[in-house]
């Protein structure tokens, strides 16, 4: 174990100087700098392997070996990445509070590994697969489904995954950029470089598994699949541990939830209490970093001086009274919430590419030439696309939006998002239109479409994260208290969570409602396509409540425009591409 990790009292520690791992004031000629880094983008190239291996086909799995029907099938992917993205606040808080981020990332990583090497366990052992099944007898719903006892070993590798995955992410990019000095000029022009480069081998391992890993699941089969994620896991633990004596680490600064659930506690506790008639009698107000605002009162209440807590030694317990900053910052956070709760719809689409879409291609022609493209493997179109519209946006989009808005920025963090959510929208419409089309050649001409035709319904919903996942990550960073930007940055992720779990519901809710009509394991037999013209709705409904909480919005005032830029665009680069992995 690390020094860092449990000894606080070195010297500098007050200004969260690095140490290196014994606990010492690092040596920049031997710690740090691109060996470290290069070590540590070694772990989340692994992670992106792992997970993106995983959840871009698993659904391939499920119906056609599992013999589980579409909808559960469906379900099982999107709980398994909306907990992947949950867990990762908890590997954040961990980090934070406790931890710090070296120690977070091998235990994470080392979980992670385990639950690759239990899936390839889950998918090898005849045992645990059911009775094979003919095509024929597939068409006619005649296959037994894997028994309860079946996934048990499934369901413990794919939630031990995403655990190790959840804590992995939240923190190997912090951790990489703590081995350059921003105070250093030379230094920080490095670590800018180095969000460039995780951003290249996010992608990297992203592409790799939905070309490489995929046709091996598919046509080798899936224990080597699963098996070559294992190892690259494994060897990537065994680096990060070698790396430790080239390691820069910092010491846990304590997590920002603790500051609100402090507030939100103190203000309940004191609600019998009458508010001050002017702000500056709450605690805190002379040295208050914030402005004080009028709404949310009552979490002023907080900040209220009583004769419980009016001597010097209280005034210092944060359990017993808080500062007017802290009951700001807390209000900032709150009012984020409206524009989060309509954000979750876009990753609910955007959850089909990984679930709905890729059991499409199942069912349509695949061949070039003489080549068979697994069904997972289309998802670089999605990959692909993303990353082009993510180029073109700062080459060509924000250039042109700011000769037209005479705005540093081309276009406001909310309106990217509005645009993103416009594309999800054509997305399912398009993507209604293609499926009945399919449908419709497979039942009355007995003929397969080219898969070819998901082409437009990948490049529609990754244009739309192009300008959706940016716009929102902007929006938390921006408009989040300045001491919160990496528990901002969790919140947002929590988006993509809740929108793979609402998916998992109104899947849930479509199976039951349509009784089994819509969604079944032979899509020529099901209306998909309805389910897209719902989401397509919900979409439209969805963009109207955005618009209008969107204009009511007030953006936070910054009071340096050019430093507040320099820190958004980093911190875009840092998690920039973690959209793409993690739907």
């Amino acid at each position: 174990m690390v020094h860092v990790a449990s000894n606080g009292e070195e010297k500098g520690a007050e200004d969260n100087a690095a140490v290196d791992f014994r606990g010492r004031p690092v040596d920049k000629t031997k710690t740090g700098g691109w060996l470290a880094a290069g070590l540590i983008l070694g772990t989340e190239l692994a992670e992106r392997i792992c997970v993106m291996g995983i959840s871009m086909n698993l659904v391939t799995y499920l119906v056609g070996d599992l013999h589980l029907d579409s909808a559960k099938s469906a379900t099982i992917v999107t709980n398994f990445m909306g907990t992947l993205n949950l867990l990762g606040l908890l590997g954040g808080f961990l980090a934070d509070a406790k931890l710090g981020r070296y120690v977070t990332v091998v235990i994470f990583a080392s979980i992670a590994a385990m639950g690759v090497c239990l899936l390839t366990l889950a998918t090898t052992i005849p045992s645990m697969l059911p009775p094979p099944c003919s095509e024929v007898r597939r068409k006619h719903h005649e296959c037994i489904p894997a028994s309860g006892k079946q996934l048990v070993l499934l369901f413990a590798a794919l939630y031990t995954t995403a655990v190790g995955g959840g804590g992995i992410k939240s923190n190997v990019s912090g951790f990489g950029s703590d081995q350059f000095d921003t105070r250093d000029p030379k230094e920080e022009k490095k670590m800018i470089f180095f969000f460039n480069r995780f951003y290249f081998f996010v992608s990297i391992g992203s592409l790799f598994s939905v070309i490489v890993l995929v046709y091996v699941q598919d046509n080798i089969g899936r224990g080597w699949g699963y098996g070559i994620s294992a190892g690259t896991m494994v060897v990537a633990v065994c680096i990060l541990l070698c790396g430790t004596p080239f390691y820069r680490f910092k010491k846990p600064q304590g997590s920002p939830f603790s500051v609100i659930w402090r507030v939100l506690f103190l203000a309940w506790k004191k609600r019998t209490l009458p508010l001050p008639s002017e702000p500056c009698l709450l605690h805190g107000y002379a040295e208050a970093k914030v402005p004080h605002t009028d709404r949310l009162r009552s979490l002023d209440k907080a900040a209220i001086l009583d004769e419980t807590n009016s001597n010097d030694e209280n005034k210092q317990s944060p359990w017993l009274v808080s500062t007017m900053t802290q009951v700001e910052e807390v209000k900032m956070v709150i009012k984020l919430i409206p524009i989060w709760s309509t954000c979750i719809l876009f990753w609910t689409v955007y959850s089909q590419m990984n679930t709905f879409t890729i059991e499409q291609a199942t069912f349509m022609n695949r061949k070039v030439g003489s080549l068979d493209i697994p069904s997972g493997s289309l998802s670089a179109f999605l990959i692909i696309t993303i990353l082009l519209f993510t180029s073109l946006n700062e080459k060509l989009t924000v250039p042109i939006a700011r000769k037209f808005t005479h705005n540093v920025q081309g276009l406001t963090s909310l309106q990217r998002v509005g645009i993103g959510l416009i594309f999800s929208i054509v997305a399912m419409v398009v993507s209604a239109i293609i499926e009945k089309e399919r449908r419709d050649n497979a039942v009355k001409k007995d003929n397969k479409i080219s898969a070819f035709w998901l082409v437009p319904q990948f490049f529609l919903v990754g244009a739309g994260e192009a300008f959706a996942y940016v716009g929102q990550l902007e929006f938390f960073i921006r408009e989040a208290p300045e001491r919160m930007k990496s528990m901002s940055t969790g919140f947002f992720l929590t988006t993509l969570s809740m929108g793979f779990f609402v998916s998992s519901l109104l899947v849930s809710i479509v199976d039951k409602v349509s009784n089994k009509r819509w969604l079944k394991s032979n899509l020529d037999k099901g209306r998909l396509d309805d389910f897209y013209w719902l989401l397509a709705m919900l979409g439209a409904l969805n963009f109207v409540l955005f618009l209008f909480l969107a204009m009511k919005h007030e953006y936070k005032v910054h009071n340096n425009n050019v430093e507040t830029n320099d820190i958004v665009e980093k911190e875009l680069v840092t998690v920039g591409v973690d959209g793409m992995e993690e739907a």
